[in-house]
């Protein structure tokens, strides 16, 4: 909240949930400190600190990297769906998670530092 507590400005309240990072974490965990949550509760928060703001560009590292396949699912939700399609953010992913590149619009995959693919997401594969 410290960036827009700067700006001037309240959470946009579209962004929804996801945006306010105190509902990233359930209700008993607010008042703790990140050392205190864990790594999954963690990146729950980092993903709502990245959004809350709205930026134009969002880059994300492993966005999904701590997280079950829930909380893979709805940070996906949220950073490709929620900040793409309803606000017109880029987001600029890297990952090694073949479900949450599945999301983007468009995939660029590098093996050895060199580029192997650029073109649109495929789903990956069902197992």
């Amino acid at each position: 909240m410290l960036p827009l507590s700067i700006a001037g400005r309240k959470p946009d309240q579209r962004v929804g949930r996801a945006a306010d990072p105190h509902a990233s974490a359930s209700s008993d965990r607010r008042t703790h400190r990140p050392a205190e949550l864990s790594g999954g509760q963690q990146q729950r928060v980092a993903v709502a600190r990245a959004l809350v703001s709205k930026p134009a560009v969002v880059f994300a590292d492993e966005p999904t990297g701590n997280l079950d396949s829930e909380g893979q699912r709805r940070a996906c939700s949220t950073c490709c769906a929620g900040a793409v399609d309803e606000f017109g953010q880029t987001v600029i992913m890297v990952t090694h998670d073949p479900v949450a590149a599945a999301h983007a619009d468009r995939l660029i995959t590098l093996r050895d530092g060199q580029l192997v693919q650029d073109g649109a997401a495929r789903a990956p594969p069902t197992t």
